[in-house]
């Protein structure tokens, strides 16, 4: 099952050589919410470590992960496992930020009339 979650890049760690054939690189992502910011780290691995390049820390971005979950010596582990990492859309949240009177059509000067003239057949009894 794959999630995605936007938010401000904190922090950037360097990629780790965990065997001779494992890599994992992780990053910090800041979830704004409220007055409790959340700190959510994410991890990469193998030829994704990359993908993380070039995003400077404070860039809005949005991040395509999934759940793992795993069992050693009686102990569980989960990772949030990125996949994927792109820049934020600045128009989406423009489009939120709008004002939600310019979705409905101009209001008309009689309202009556033009319900009336667009329901020639309009009754008010439900039987």
């Amino acid at each position: 099952m794959s999630f995605e979650i936007e938010g401000k890049l904190h922090k950037v760690f360097e990629t780790e050589n965990k065997t001779a054939s494992f890599q994992a690189r992780e990053f910090v992502i800041v979830i704004s919410e409220d007055n409790y910011p959340q700190y959510i780290k994410f991890q990469l691995t193998q030829d994704k470590c990359s993908a993380i390049d070039g995003i400077e820390p404070g860039s809005q971005i949005k991040v395509h992960f999934d759940l793992r979950g795993r069992e050693w010596n009686e102990k569980f582990f989960t990772n949030l496992n990125a996949w994927r990492i792109e820049a934020a859309k600045a128009e989406e949240k423009q489009e939120s930020k709008q004002d939600p009177a310019g979705e409905f059509p101009p209001y008309a000067a009689d309202f009556g009339e033009s319900i009336a003239s667009e329901n020639k057949d309009f009754d008010d009894l439900p039987f």
